[in-house]
């Protein structure tokens, strides 16, 4: 199965990324963090607006037109995008690139700042891994193989600096060994927990539903990278630079998804077609 294989790899990702920002917190910078996290925020947001969201939409067509109503659909969005806000007010943040350390180089690490206790930012970050899991699992059970890696593409690469990250974060705690890891790999299986509980949530659901799930997710993908690349934008000394990173990135992904498109790779199942049938069906029974 096509989830098995995407789970597994994104554990393995998240575990080694996690394990190497852990084992050479002393000479990973800023300016490379902030690069990395550029990159994948832009592949992130246009997974978002070219895959997620289309994707959702394709999903609620019907022959008589939407299965639910547009202000609903959009209601769906703006949902995902309030939730990730909610949860950074009650202090399960997702972003902790901007404040877990600062480098002056050439002498090692200056004074560390930690707002939060490990356990409070890895739980945070695990409960924002989650809701990915929600996306993996949704495009998965939509039956659309294509959808389901392009998604999952999405996760993974903004997993990569998000794992560094906190494997960076996690060796300045005063903590065991044995408890960073715990704390390293319960956001490493996160994801997967999520996709899979998804999947198999969604598996019997109408189509109509996973669409709207689909545009829930896509709101908590616009959140993430809002909060990812708004603070180095806003930097009078980054900004430039990190802007012209997250649009050559979200650039780039989305002329591989054009070439894609034209060859064919990205065709679909009609999902309005089979949602119409399915209800026929139901009715008929």
């Amino acid at each position: 199965m096509i989830l098995i294989g995407l789970s597994t790899l994104i554990i393995l990702i998240s575990v080694t990324a996690s394990g190497i920002g852990l084992a050479t917190a002393d000479r990973l910078t800023e300016k490379s963090l902030h690069r990395l996290t550029g990159i994948a925020s832009g592949l992130l947001l246009s997974s978002a607006l070219l895959v997620v969201l289309p994707e959702g939409f394709h999903m609620v067509s019907r022959h008589d037109g939407l299965a639910y109503s547009p202000l609903a659909l959009g209601t769906a969005v703006a949902s995902g995008f309030v939730f990730m806000l909610i949860l950074e007010g009650m202090g399960l943040s997702h972003a902790i690139h901007e404040e877990h350390h600062d480098h002056q180089v050439g002498h090692g690490h200056g004074h560390v700042h930690h707002p939060k206790s490990g356990l409070v930012m890895t739980i945070g970050l695990s409960v924002h891994a989650l809701g990915d899991g929600l996306a993996i699992g949704a495009a998965t059970a939509s039956g659309e193989t294509s959808i389901s890696v392009l998604v999952a593409f999405g996760v993974l690469v903004h997993r990569v600096p998000a794992a560094l990250s906190l494997g960076v974060f996690s060796s300045h705690e005063a903590a065991t060994r044995r408890s960073i890891w715990g704390g390293l790999l319960l956001f490493a299986l996160a994801t997967p927990a999520g996709a899979v509980s998804a999947y198999f949530v969604l598996d019997n659901a109408s189509v109509s539903l996973v669409g709207v799930v689909l545009l829930f997710s896509a709101g908590t993908f616009i959140y993430v990278t809002t909060v990812d690349t708004l603070p180095s934008i806003h930097n009078p000394e980054t900004g430039p630079r990190s802007a012209r990173v997250v649009v050559a990135s979200a650039a780039l992904f989305a002329a591989t998804l054009l070439a894609l498109n034209a060859a064919g790779l990205l065709a679909h199942n009609e999902h309005g077609v089979h949602a119409t049938q399915g209800e026929v069906s139901s009715g008929e029974v």
